[in-house]
């Protein structure tokens, strides 16, 4: 975006604040509850299963370093009629043991096909061009649910970047898309006598509450209730043919996010800040080798143009922020008091990463920055 440009950033390296947030002051925006929100009981379950994939071109597994492959193999033939002689030492290239993986979503029926993910657990240079054999998925009960075979679609090999090789993906794994047919279902319940749980994507009793005030609004009193930060809890109809138009209409209902908590999180080793638009900073004097912050805070009166006009004298806050650089320049901003302003500011004094985060962390240890601080 335009906006992102326009921020300074030092010489020889890509810019590393990224405070989009605090650019755009305003109202919280509405959003629909499925964005918010999941019901409680739809979900997928994580399936595996493991097979051998064949027709390598000799990349596949070295058998004698692996011999759990030569025993899935020898057991396979077995079930097909072929004895292999005991004592037998093959050696085949072009077969991988590999585990293969998938999630079989809710609401799923007996005949439709989920996607694979094919990944070798032997000493396999590759798994390019080779078949995934008949392989059982098994859930964590121990049932059988799917059934996956197919050709494997492999990434292509390294590229050569600025001099160096990169390896843009790997060859001991692949994907089959729609490798497996599922074989059984699993009930999806998620309504038990009309009471339906909505559970939050995030901790938050403000957006839990709004959740039930809209639902209240829309629907009638007592139909929701939010029970904690995580769950609401709602009352739909009896009659399970009309709770799916009902979750329809719930789910795309606007609903407010309550505002976040104020959190600045950095990444020590690449510089990099992001903030939200609810940190503030309180007065403060922070001094770091050559360079020294001072924030002021004082309050505004802002009258009306006119007598009699009216108009109301109103109070607003305001901040200085003054950075001094020692053998440079002087640099003063006056603004809204928040963090954005003093990350702009020490960027434009070509303040380092390690001082930025420095001089935060002095701020947040003298209850100056408002905001939780996280580094990782």
């Amino acid at each position: 975006m335009n906006f992102l440009r326009r921020l300074p950033s030092f010489s020889g390296w890509a810019p590393w604040l990224l405070a989009a947030a605090c650019l755009f002051p305003g109202a919280v925006q509405a959003e629909r509850l499925k964005d918010l929100a999941s019901i409680q009981g739809v979900r997928g379950n994580q399936l595996i299963g493991y097979g051998l994939v064949v027709g390598l071109d000799g990349s596949g597994d070295q058998v004698r370093q692996t011999p759990f492959t030569q025993q899935s193999l020898t057991n396979m033939l077995s079930q097909l009629g072929i004895t292999v002689p005991q004592g037998s030492n093959m050696q085949l290239r072009n077969v991988a043991a590999v585990m293969v993986t998938a999630t079989l979503p809710a609401f799923a029926r007996p005949g439709q096909t989920v996607d694979v993910v094919v990944s070798s657990m032997g000493n396999a240079k590759s798994l390019r061009g080779g078949t995934l054999l008949m392989t059982p998925l098994k859930g964590a009960d121990g049932q059988v649910y799917a059934i996956a075979q197919g050709n494997l679609l492999v990434g292509g090999a390294g590229a050569e970047a600025g001099g160096s090789s990169v390896q843009v993906n790997t060859l001991n794994g692949g994907r089959i898309s729609n490798g497996a047919i599922i074989e059984r279902a699993v009930p999806t319940t998620y309504a038990h006598d009309g009471i339906i749980h909505l559970e939050m994507n995030d901790n938050d009793f403000g957006t839990a509450q709004n959740v039930a005030n809209a639902l209240n609004g829309k629907f009638g009193p007592g139909t929701a209730v939010a029970l904690d930060a995580r769950v609401v809890q709602v009352r739909g109809p009896l009659d399970p043919a009309q709770q799916p138009a009902f979750i329809s209409q719930i789910e795309n209902m606007q609903v407010a996010r309550a505002p976040a908590a104020a959190k600045v999180i950095i990444n020590a080793r690449t510089g990099s800040v992001v903030m939200n638009r609810t940190v503030m900073i309180e007065e403060a004097a922070v001094s770091h080798g050559n360079l020294s912050v001072i924030i002021n805070r004082q309050n505004d009166v802002v009258q009306p143009d006119t007598p009699f006009a009216g108009g109301q004298t109103v109070v607003v806050p305001n901040t200085q922020i003054e950075l001094r650089q020692e053998g440079g320049g002087l640099q003063r901003v006056q603004t809204s008091a928040n963090l954005a302003d003093v990350v702009r500011a020490l960027n434009a004094l070509g303040a380092t990463p390690q001082d930025l985060l420095t001089i935060l962390q002095a701020m947040k240890s003298a209850g100056a920055l408002r905001a939780d601080l996280e580094i990782i």
